[in-house]
């Protein structure tokens, strides 16, 4: 009998290997390696000072390693710059939101279509006489659930909108994957549900490598969580595995494992 043909996994679209960074005599990043697959949700957890931002700004290029590698789609993206890999499709959410208070949420958003097509920023005349632009950007306002308030001033939103409006301003990028620093943080127990079932929903858009200390949220989306100690993986499993680690429940979960 023949043997059974299986599946290939997808390859990873982010990979991470073996990297290091120091601050002097502190190592805030011991070694670690970790990927992101197609659609997947991977979540990083551990306690304050872990250096889970660290590394997040080491994979999006605002701090370079001390050692190993970064490969984005099969290829080394240890030589580009910040914004060269956001060009091409590393997309940050941040633990505080980046938006420009002064401008609506739609001119937010207008100013990162206009910023990924290569263009020149307009705002010194009318945005409303561009309709491709209005209308691509409203598209992306629509996707994150903020259409109804595209002329409200960022400045305006509460702290739940202005979520959702860098989470439009991200996917006017176009990303192939997300890397989101605790978005979570601030909300409220009824923001947090509509957020997870938002990312829950983005993902189906691109990846999510997800910082993220709200436990719920964490264990209700992730396919895959690492946990990261002192600069060092401890532990990558699926919900239940983690759940179940004797190492992981001392060094971080504690009673939130039961």
């Amino acid at each position: 009998m023949p043997e059974p043909i299986l599946k290939p996994m997808s390859d990873p679209i982010l990979r991470i290997e073996g990297l290091e960074k120091s601050f002097g005599a502190l190592k805030a990043t011991n070694g670690v390696s970790l990927d992101l697959a197609p659609s997947e949700i991977h979540a990083l957890i551990g306690p304050n000072g872990a250096g889970k931002s660290t590394l997040i700004k080491q994979i999006t290029g605002e701090i370079a390693q001390d050692a190993g590698t970064i490969a984005f789609e099969g290829q080394g993206i240890d030589h580009l710059d910040a914004a060269d890999r956001a060009r091409i499709g590393l997309a940050r959410t941040f633990q505080v939101s980046q938006v420009a208070p002064e401008l609506s949420a739609l001119e937010n958003v207008m100013l990162a279509v206009e910023a990924r097509d290569g263009r020149v920023f307009r705002f010194f005349r009318p945005v409303d006489r561009d309709l491709g632009l209005t209308a691509a950007a409203m598209a992306f306002l629509s996707d994150a659930g903020l259409g109804e308030r595209a002329r409200v001033r960022a400045a305006e939103l509460s702290h739940g909108e202005r979520r959702q409006l860098e989470f439009a301003i991200a996917l006017a990028m176009r990303p192939k994957a997300f890397l989101m620093d605790e978005p979570m943080a601030g909300l409220g127990p009824d923001g947090s549900k509509r957020m997870t079932a938002f990312l829950d929903k983005l993902r189906l858009t691109a990846p999510i490598l997800l910082v993220e200390h709200d436990m719920e949220a964490v264990f209700a989306l992730a396919d895959r969580i690492s946990v990261l100690v002192y600069g060092t993986v401890i532990a990558t499993g699926t919900v239940p595995e983690i759940r179940a680690n004797p190492a992981v429940r001392t060094a971080y979960l504690g009673d939130e494992a039961a």
